[in-house]
């Protein structure tokens, strides 16, 4: 069992016994994600890694803050709110995330490293970039930064 997954058992029991709802409902529901994942990626008796298991919250945390654009948008706050609320608890679980200089570093490097000039290189640039980040970055900001460097 990976650290984090051992990490998210123990933060259930602990959020039972706090009776703390929204914190229970999240990682159990992350637990949940991560356990279909694993069946998807490695089979019946499969476990992530904690790669693979950022990746998942990453999807999670994805799929709240579409909802929190979609409930603000239908001015439903009190809905935005929980989905706020359940981000929080998921943003536990993230590693460090990489600085604005790190991430501009880092695709400045990948692009030396595979030559690469122009937007048809992106996917390239991206899936190593992605691979050296590690879950420490959002995708969206990666290819951000890619895309202003290539022309």
């Amino acid at each position: 069992m990976s650290t984090l997954s051992a990490r998210i058992v123990e933060d259930m029991k602990t959020a039972m016994k706090a009776k703390d709802t929204v914190a229970l409902n999240v990682v159990r529901g992350l637990k949940s994600a991560m356990k279909y994942a694993a069946i998807e990626k490695h089979g019946a008796e499969g476990e992530l890694d904690d790669t693979e298991a950022v990746t998942v919250i990453r999807k999670e945390i994805k799929k709240r803050q579409d909802s929190v654009a979609s409930y603000e948008q239908a001015k439903r706050a009190d809905l935005a709110d929980v989905e706020k609320a359940e981000i929080a608890v998921l943003e536990k679980y993230l590693p460090a995330g990489m600085s604005a200089d790190e991430i501009t570093a880092l695709v400045e490097k990948v692009i030396a490293e595979l030559g690469a000039t122009t937007k048809k290189d992106m996917g390239a640039v991206m899936k190593k970039v992605q691979e050296m980040a590690a879950g420490r970055a959002d995708g969206k900001v990666l290819s951000g930064e890619v895309s202003k460097r290539l022309q």
